[in-house]
């Protein structure tokens, strides 16, 4: 303990497993009354109270956490208590981090009375306290994991409804009709079983304002953030179409396991092979007969079948990379055939454009698909050209634009400034709170100081994580681009450009409008025009210059 005022934010958590595995001891009840006691004991003044209920302890972006944060970063508090290292968190490198390094250098003084743990002592059972915290969550992970298996070895839906259901009034892991979206499903079948196309079937239902399956969880049924809300798109594509189509759960048979997590601090998840999915058969009403399903997928399989087969059928190798500059939208391959020549009228259109959507795009971006190939490769070759000197130099410059926003000239002394005034403000903060205990300073004066000296704390930090995010930062450039070149390098020159090359190099093209010459309403195929492309390559982004570029001229690289 030191001789300052301690100013505490108390830090309150448990999970939706520890409610079922766990015990009173931890719930958020006790974990106030054990902090509050701790605090009265050792004179320490409770400023604000943050909760997390129904948190996991596996990941640190809980609002609750958040919150807290920001409230120390205005300079509210300078000490944060939990029950023990566990309420904290249960990573062992992350609470960790956070315990002994963050809060430290923050000037925040961190207690766990349940451990005996002190931020400022040396806490020689630390490491121990985290790493079993640690195999806490991996073990209750398990219990989890058990508890779903059960679940759907015994054909229960452990997952969330999908489109078309919703759970059972009286039970969470039953599906049961969604009165409201069943019928979309049945007429989205039959229309399907009637020959027509994804496409066809995604047109019409956003012609008739249907909601689709993500907004109408985001409006209707499911709690969303305002982030994963932003996602929900207002119409109907053809993939999500497809998708429904390719679903046997409206058969009336739960198929789960389909995927899987890398591990249990990860929220990345990994397909698991169709043996392995677990599937239990006529568990639910169906809200298709299998000859309707049948049908479909046969009209769907057809259509694709159709299209592979076709030796004359373009095969883009620009999915997923090429995107209309002015809505977003993915690029298709589109054009026709004339005089038999099929290249020579092969174009990449705005998907939004070509498909004629009631979202449709207003300016949408068409390319020549041979135009687009020549300009990607030899803009690739004149990288893989670059000497060591041209790469430091490349390397240097992205550093430099990256810190130009900055205007800082000594980054150690300008650190070392806002760590004084930090200081300073945090003893007048002390000093505050010691008149106002007194009876020196009125509360509304006090709640004045405060705000002020909270703003001018805030924008200290805010200025000094600017520092030292550019300082590392600078190293993180520098790893990208020796990354990027390190790949390059395998190559010499790029005779011609295929499907893997571009994905090793290419993250994303940007195409927008066409800018004729004046006077000129149509691209001519003998001369050359203007059109904005941008390429974003892997690790590096965007590399400096004119992303007008001349289009149908000759180039040779």
């Amino acid at each position: 303990m030191t001789n300052h005022l301690k100013l505490a934010d108390s830090y309150l958590r448990l999970s939706d497993e520890e409610k079922k595995y766990g015990n009173e001891s931890e719930s958020i009840t006790n974990q106030r009354e054990i902090i509050r006691d701790y605090c009265k004991k050792q004179g320490i003044i409770i400023v604000s109270e943050f909760v997390d209920d129904g948190y996991s302890g596996g990941n640190f972006e809980r609002p609750g956490f958040q919150a807290m944060l920001n409230h120390l970063a205005a300079g509210k508090a300078n000490t944060v208590i939990t029950k023990d290292l566990s309420r904290l968190g249960r990573d062992m490198t992350e609470s960790s981090y956070y315990a002994e390094r963050f809060f430290p250098e923050h000037g925040i003084h961190y207690l766990a009375p349940g451990n005996d743990f002190d931020s400022m002592g040396d806490n020689l059972m630390a490491p121990f306290q985290f790493a079993m915290n640690d195999v806490y969550l991996r073990d209750t992970s398990r219990k989890v994991k058990q508890t779903l298996d059960m679940k759907r070895k015994k054909g229960k839906y452990a997952a969330c409804p999908p489109y078309g259901y919703r759970k059972a009034e009286r039970t969470t892991d039953q599906l049961v009709p969604d009165e409201n979206t069943a019928p979309v499903v049945q007429r989205i079948f039959a229309l399907a079983a009637e020959g027509q196309s994804c496409r066809s079937i995604a047109k019409q239902l956003n012609e008739d304002g249907i909601c689709p399956p993500l907004k109408y969880r985001v409006e209707f049924r499911d709690n969303f953030t305002d982030r994963g809300a932003a996602r929900a798109s207002e119409f109907w594509n053809y993939t999500t179409v497809k998708r429904i189509l390719r679903n046997r759960v409206y058969l009336g048979h739960t198929i789960l396991g389909k995927t899987r997590k890398v591990n249990v601090k990860s929220k990345k998840k990994l397909p698991v092979p169709k043996e392995d999915w677990a599937i239990t058969e006529n568990t639910h009403e169906p809200l298709v007969t299998q000859q309707q399903f049948d049908l479909a997928e046969h009209f769907l399989s057809e259509n694709t079948k159709a299209n592979a087969a076709n030796p004359s059928f373009r095969h883009s190798i620009f999915g997923g990379i090429a995107y209309c500059a002015h809505c977003g939208a993915a690029m298709c391959s589109g054009g026709s055939v004339y005089k038999g020549e099929r290249k020579k009228y092969w174009y990449l259109v705005c998907n939004n454009l070509a498909n004629r959507t009631i979202n449709r795009c207003q300016h949408g971006a068409r390319i020549k698909y041979e135009d687009l190939l020549e300009i990607v490769r030899c803009d690739l070759n004149a990288l893989l050209s670059f000497d060591e000197a041209e790469i430091e130099q490349i390397t240097q410059e992205a550093i430099r634009q990256a810190n130009a926003s900055l205007g800082v000239e000594n980054k150690e002394q300008t650190l070392a400034d806002i760590e004084t005034k930090s200081k300073r403000i945090i003893k007048m903060i002390e000093r505050a709170y010691r008149d106002n205990a007194v009876g020196n300073l009125s509360d509304d004066l006090l709640d004045e100081m405060m705000e002020r000296f909270g703003k001018e704390r805030q924008a200290l930090e805010e200025q000094r994580q600017k520092l030292l995010t550019d300082t590392s930062e600078d190293q993180s450039i520098r790893n990208a681009y020796t990354l990027f070149f390190d790949i390059a390098k395998r190559y010499s020159h790029i005779e011609k450009l295929d499907r893997d090359i571009l994905h090793t190099f290419v993250e994303r093209i940007e195409i927008g409008e066409k800018i004729l010459p004046k006077g000129q309403k149509i691209a001519s195929p003998r001369t050359s025009y203007r059109q904005s492309i941008r390429i974003f390559y892997r690790f590096i982004g965007e590399m400096n210059g004119e992303a007008i570029r001349e289009v149908n001229k000759a180039v040779n690289l």
